[in-house]
């Protein structure tokens, strides 16, 4: 069994708002059989930390188009997306790139 993992998930760019306008959190995620893993971490998200309007971050199994994705400031598409299993202490950012105009 996997242990405990502690990382930090940020939110920017508007994204925040979803979650009561709280951009950082510091967050352990429960020891499981299977490593945890980025679409993991979106589940867990979506029902511990979500606050509303899911559908304006989360798009079937991933993050809505629009929202850049930074693991420990690098670009998750280099790292796997979704398949990228969490080390902890890693820094997850969600960044809305969408804004009014």
């Amino acid at each position: 069994m996997a242990a405990p993992l502690s990382v930090k998930v940020e939110f920017r760019g508007g994204v925040e708002l979803l979650f009561d306008g709280v951009k950082k959190h510091q967050v352990t995620l429960p020891g499981q059989e299977e490593p945890w893993d980025i679409r993991n971490l979106l589940v867990w998200i979506k029902n511990n930390l979500l606050q509303e309007r899911t559908e304006l971050f989360i798009q079937g199994d991933t993050v809505r188009p629009g929202i850049l994705v930074l693991i420990n400031d690098a670009d998750w598409e280099l790292l796997g997306e979704l398949d990228y299993q969490l080390q902890d202490q890693d820094r997850i950012l969600f960044i809305s790139t969408l804004h009014g105009g």
